[in-house]
């Protein structure tokens, strides 16, 4: 349903979707028309959007409630949380310039379009745009409700050069959770709605779609698994798999089963080399015949416990680690011939009795031969610390000496 009202804010001219609800709005008994309607989301009518069916007739209970942003959007983003700053003015939309905004400013704008808080701010993030500039320079506080409740002052420059029109990234707003799992990344979907937090039930043939949009909108990778949930029904969803949150899939008035989903966490590879050097999956590493080095594999702390596997494409031989502090070092003494090759780590775990793995990138790693034997480098580095050693004790010594010979005189 966001879609549809994400069209009516357009259509309207009045900026981003910020809530929609469902409640009684006649109080005279007159009654709505329903309109079975699939939009895009980039019409400019309502009329533009696949109508389904003829209209039909509603009461009061299941009409909807819109709230449009209207004084700012932000446009030619990903989703509803981000793309260009444009502030209504005379009547029509001016992109706001760099130097004229800053992360007080986004606080309010994020806010004023019922997003998170701000993730990223950068000039020309979005495009340009074709209209006109904003005139005003904002001096928000950060805690007003909206654009318009913050004082502005004339600019104080008389253009913005290209690229500098401000593009601004929002986080998504924290209206979605998964529950009974131990994790925030696995259980049961529910989202908060109208002051409480529901289950979310779908069709069991759109379960794969909806649980990829709540793992991208979670930060918490791709789906792993999609599991039943209990007989609980929740307020239907419906989505394409491609939205970046929950509130821009369809919501249908149909109770549908709850499901549970479970997210990968994807764990990342390192390589660690005896000089202290540090290279990381999908570069390429270089090691010397004869030294050391470790493999880490490590994740983030989303699931508690579980095991590394770390695979090696040249050869057969694999090695497992329990998972400490969510990571395990590999070490390696010497480094020759057989080591070369590529290396990935396999984080493994169990999350509702139910296992599952997950593979970081590859770390290539090319064995060459050393400038010197190995033996002879750790002979000259031993020589090299004895003499550093021997040096500072003469120098104290010499220092020691001349401050007694002052105290003598």
């Amino acid at each position: 349903m966001m879609r549809e009202i994400k069209v009516v804010c357009r259509e309207l001219d009045c900026g981003n979707p910020v809530a929609e609800s469902r409640g009684p709005l006649f109080e005279d008994g007159r009654r709505g028309v329903t309109l079975y309607s699939s939009c895009y989301g980039d019409e400019s009518s309502i009329r533009q959007c696949d109508i389904t069916g003829g209209p039909g007739f509603c009461d009061g209970e299941y009409y909807r409630h819109v709230t449009c942003s209207e004084s700012v959007r932000l446009v030619d983003g990903a989703g509803l949380c981000s793309g260009r700053v444009e502030v209504k003015s005379n009547q029509s939309w001016a992109s706001v310039c760099e130097a004229d905004f800053d992360r007080q400013d986004a606080e309010v704008v994020c806010r004023d379009v019922g997003c998170g808080s701000p993730a990223a701010l950068q000039g020309g993030l979005y495009g340009e745009g074709e209209g006109q500039t904003w005139d005003k320079e904002f001096q928000c506080k950060g805690n007003e409700s909206l654009l318009l409740d913050c004082d502005t002052s004339d600019r104080k420059h008389n253009t913005c050069p290209p690229g500098n029109a401000v593009g601004l990234t929002c986080s998504e707003p924290d209206d979605v959770r998964l529950v009974g799992g131990g994790s925030r990344c696995a259980g049961g979907v529910e989202r908060y709605y109208q002051g409480e937090w529901r289950i979310v039930g779908t069709e069991d043939w759109d379960q794969e779609d909806v649980a990829a949009v709540v793992c991208r909108q979670l930060g918490c990778g791709s789906t792993v698994s999609v599991l039943p949930g209990n007989t609980t029904r929740g307020f239907g969803v419906s989505c394409s798999g491609s939205e970046s949150s929950l509130r821009e899939c369809r919501r249908s008035d149909d109770l549908l089963p709850g499901f549970t989903v479970i997210c990968s966490v994807q764990p990342d590879i390192f390589l660690t080399d005896s000089m202290g050097g540090v290279s990381r999956g999908h570069q390429g590493s270089e090691m010397f015949r004869g030294y050391n080095f470790t493999i880490t594999c490590s994740t983030q702390p989303q699931y508690p416990g579980g095991s590394f596997l770390l695979t090696f494409t040249g050869s057969n031989i694999q090695q497992i680690q329990p998972a400490v502090n969510h990571s395990a070092a590999f070490l390696f003494p010497a480094a020759d011939d057989s080591h070369q090759g590529n290396y990935s780590c396999v984080y493994e775990t169990d999350v509702f009795s139910h296992s599952f793995s997950s593979e970081s990138e590859l770390l290539s790693l090319t064995i060459t031969a050393s400038p010197l034997p190995a033996f002879i480098i750790r002979h000259v580095v031993v020589l090299l610390i004895l003499l550093t050693a021997i040096t500072t004790s003469y120098l104290y010594y010499k220092v020691k000496t001349f401050t007694q010979t002052l105290q003598v005189i």
